[in-house]
């Protein structure tokens, strides 16, 4: 068997919107729930959310399990790792994942060691260990380790202001498929904590949008409402995550209570 095809890397490429969702609950049966939604992507958060390697192979399995049940289905999973360690990284490649999403990458150095981290020798620094792994299917995929380094995608988040002086050039490394701006850290780096909707942050954010797409990569962010989506698709953005599972989940649990007590508190979207 050859090794699958990275088809969320391969609509980048071809600059087509990809529409996301956010994944704290760190859940098998709840990623196995949305990931039979229909949404293009699943964030699988192991910075933020309480996932470790264990708790992200059920939830790897559940995606999985959803694409093998209903026909048609093709949404990718994404893994968030904790940080941009390389080892860190070669345990999340050989649990299967072939995109990840690394936190806090301020300089084209770091982001140029997240690319050697992504890849076998001779053009990164990969460990091999895919023959244990369920990254080959156990040698299910024989040809894995020559075909790995073209599948894996590298998305980086820039959310400082130093990786704003260096977006430019953290954008066009070689290897780093798109850049994710983190509106929350980003708003709080430039001093306004808890306001991403602060004036001077949603001008920073819409520039870089403009920044990463003229260097030929895609932009991607998170919106925790329809109008900041919206307004960043217009932008440019390419991948998008448009809610997070446990916003929506609570959201949800409080409106429903709020038909019944009136003393119920009410929701309130806010950023992430």
């Amino acid at each position: 068997m050859k090794t699958p095809v990275n088809t969320f890397k391969q609509a980048l490429q071809n600059q087509q919107v990809q529409i996301g969702l956010w994944v704290d609950l760190a859940d098998g049966l709840c990623a196995e729930l949305v990931a039979g939604i229909g949404y293009d992507w699943l964030l699988l958060d192991g910075e933020h959310g309480p996932s470790d390697l264990r708790t992200m192979l059920a939830q790897l399995q559940g995606v999985s399990s959803a694409q093998g049940s209903i026909p048609g289905l093709a949404t990718h999973p994404i893994a968030r790792v904790p940080m941009g360690e390389v080892a860190i990284i070669k345990q999340f490649l050989d649990l299967g994942v072939q995109t990840l999403l690394v936190p806090m990458v301020d300089t084209a150095e770091q982001a140029a060691q997240m690319v050697r981290a992504m890849r076998y020798p001779p053009d990164g620094i990969r460990g091999m260990g895919s023959s244990v792994a369920r990254s080959s299917r156990w040698q299910g995929y024989p040809n894995y380790i020559q075909e790995a380094n073209e599948q894996v995608c590298l998305l980086v988040q820039a959310e400082t202001v130093e990786a704003m002086r260096n977006l430019d050039a953290i954008a066009a490394t070689p290897g780093v498929d798109g850049v994710f701006i983190g509106p929350a850290d980003l708003s709080a780096s430039m001093g306004f904590p808890g306001n991403p909707d602060h004036h001077e942050v949603q001008v920073a954010i819409a520039d870089s949008i403009a920044r990463i797409l003229k260097v030929g990569k895609a932009p991607g962010i998170i919106a925790t409402t329809e109008e900041q989506a919206r307004k960043w698709l217009a932008a440019g953005a390419l991948f998008v995550a448009v809610g997070v599972d446990t916003m929506l989940l609570s959201d949800a649990a409080r409106n429903l209570l709020s038909r019944f007590k009136s003393s119920a508190p009410k929701s309130s979207a806010g950023g992430y």
